[in-house]
């Protein structure tokens, strides 16, 4: 009877595994015709239409896909920041779209992001179309993209802030010593300053340094744009900050930072009133989303192409295991692809990463090289370039920053933790075992280290990081010894690297792609990006039935309740990667504000 309960219960849930995948299956099928057929229609845009750009809104490189949208009433397609910027273009032409209405809020994007989206509508309204911005809130992020406008109106009884630039870094070394858990840190450069919320409980004098000079830079762009929207100095609003003079919607009235106090209803006459719309006549608003599917469907044919490939999010050994991370396994793949597919004459590469995993740099690195022995590879930086972000950028024909991006960080550490006293003192465990050579149980998270491995982990750090600076003297054509000036590790913004000559120049994304094309000898081509944009269902497809999918949905869950605090739950469970591992990666959890 109980061989008979075995088969019996094996076999049922192989019937509920079996009609699930087939269940999927179909649904997958339908939503890849349904995707297929709504890819072909044409969408027309309505007459008097006003694009409506949402500040609070997380934007990527590259766009998802959604074949689900058709069951869930999702969006089909969430743009990547060049689907927006190519839909401003478009629309700027497009004679059914009458201006753009910036929604603002809470801005959780980075500050080259938003540059670039900023630069955009500048351009836009060159067409002589308005552009107007209201908010309840408007942080600064969000005022920065703004200033690009014509009209910031702001709610009577809302609220703005004009307080200064402010970075706030957490330290760890107490909790560790709490849980009696030793950090065994070993670092290359004064200013690679990754570990240091693990060996200190504040800020290094030269980790302040270089932080500092970056909220300089960035402070320097955000009160130029603030400066010229007001029709002021930058003295004079930088003034406003060291004295908080910006506490109610009468002080930014007042000093010209918007333009109106209105709710939203007031507002909205206004755009009619630009629009030829009567009063009380719905405004034919038009999401992002569903204009850049409109603009996405209209691709030229042209035979050459230039690819874009993306390289988002922190770089790791093997194959992918989050959405947005740069896995040296899957992106060499995409390489490789690029490298022998003959229509392609040249390829840009799109960096937004703060680096990570010596190896895998290195690995991607050759790939790249090879790459570049058959075709032109620029490089496009995005909101941070930074140790391994840069190492796998070095060795191209051209790089090119934003002023605010932030690139350098030229150094190397290893990682790893003494649990010995917690299990011992904690938990009342204890290890003891037989070894037959010196190093046979080396690294181990059970006992301190010796001085000799402690010297044998400090010299692969400082042999990587002479290898690192080797590869930059190579690629920007410099002695090692001006490498090493301005490396120890240190992060630099997208203009003090130009200076310094760890970029070419400053542009964008269409200055990458203008700049690739001449090299290639092209003026006709089509855009293609790799690697392709990911699919929700196919990723939920592809881990169904595998430990991974529950992984994943746990993390939805934690990244939907902790919002932006889920960036430094990452980065913590990302310790367990880079356990006893060389890296190549920014200073912990660096964020402007």
């Amino acid at each position: 009877m109980k061989q008979f309960f075995k088969m019996f219960f094996a076999s049922l849930l192989a019937l509920v595994v079996g009609s699930l995948i087939v269940l999927f299956m179909v649904i997958g099928v339908i939503a890849t015709v349904a995707d297929e057929a709504t890819s072909d229609k044409e969408s027309d845009v309505d007459d008097n239409s006003v694009l409506v750009i949402e500040s609070d809104k997380i934007i990527h490189e590259q766009g998802e896909r959604n074949k689900l949208a058709l069951f869930s009433g999702d969006i089909a397609y969430s743009p990547g920041l060049y689907d927006m910027i190519q839909a401003i273009r478009e629309a700027k032409e497009d004679k059914n779209i009458n201006g753009i209405m910036l929604r603002l809020g809470f801005n959780p994007n980075g500050w080259a992001t938003i540059n670039q989206l900023r630069t955009a509508l500048l351009d836009f309204k060159k067409s002589g179309k308005f552009i107007y911005a209201y908010g309840e809130m408007i942080p600064q992020k969000s005022y920065y993209l703004a200033s690009a406008a014509d009209s910031i109106f702001l709610n009577p009884v809302g609220f703005t802030e004009f307080n200064g630039l402010s970075s706030e870094i957490p330290f760890f070394k107490g909790t560790l010593e709490k849980l009696e858990v030793d950090p065994l840190i070993f670092y290359a450069g004064k200013f690679k300053s990754a570990t240091e919320p693990f060996r200190a409980d504040k800020m290094s004098e030269p980790n302040r340094q270089q932080v500092s000079e970056l909220q300089s830079n960035i402070w320097n762009e955000l009160t130029a744009a603030v400066a010229a929207h007001a029709g002021t100095t930058q003295a004079a609003i930088h003034q406003l900050a060291q004295t908080g003079a910006v506490q109610f919607p009468e002080d930014a009235l007042r000093h010209r930072l918007v333009d109106g106090l209105m709710y939203i209803d007031q507002v909205e006459d206004r755009i009619r009133k630009k629009t030829g719309g009567k009063a009380d006549e719905k405004i034919r608003y038009l999401d992002m989303e569903e204009y850049v599917s409109n603009v996405r469907r209209k691709s030229n044919s042209n035979k050459d192409r230039i690819a874009v490939l993306i390289a988002e999010g922190s770089i790791n050994d093997g194959e992918k295991s989050d959405d947005f991370e740069i896995a040296s396994k899957d992106f060499i793949e995409e390489i490789r692809k690029i490298r022998k597919n003959e229509r392609i004459k040249a390829v840009v590469l799109r960096v937004n990463s703060p680096g990570g995993s010596a190896l895998a740099s290195e690995v991607i690195l050759r790939e790249l090289q090879l790459l570049r022995a058959k075709k032109p590879v620029i490089v496009s930086m995005g909101d941070v370039a930074a140790s391994g972000g840069y190492y796998i950028s070095c060795a191209s024909d051209s790089i090119f920053a934003l002023p605010n991006t932030i690139t350098g960080s030229i150094g190397v550490f290893t990682m790893m933790f003494n649990a010995e006293r917690l299990m011992k003192n904690k938990l009342g465990i204890s290890f003891d075992g037989v070894k037959n050579a010196p190093y046979a149980d080396f690294p181990s998270f059970t006992r301190a280290m010796t001085p000799g491995e402690s010297a044998k982990m400090q010299s692969i750090v400082d042999t990587i990081y002479n290898t690192f600076k080797r590869r930059v003297a190579s690629a920007r054509r410099m002695p090692v010894a001006l490498v090493d000036s301005f490396a120890q590790g240190r992060v630099w913004s997208g203009t003090e690297a130009k200076r310094i000559g760890l970029v070419d120049g400053l542009g964008d994304l269409d200055r990458a792609i203008a700049s690739a094309a001449r090299k290639a000898g092209i003026t006709k081509y089509r855009l293609v990006t790799y690697p392709q944009p990911s699919d929700r269902f196919d990723r939920m497809f592809r881990r169904f039935g595998n430990v991974a999918a529950g992984r994943e949905v746990v993390q939805s869950a934690v990244r939907e309740s902790l919002g932006e605090e889920y960036n430094l739950v990452r980065q913590i469970r990302n310790l367990q990667r880079m356990n006893g591992k060389a890296q190549m990666l920014l200073p912990f959890n660096l964020s402007i504000q």
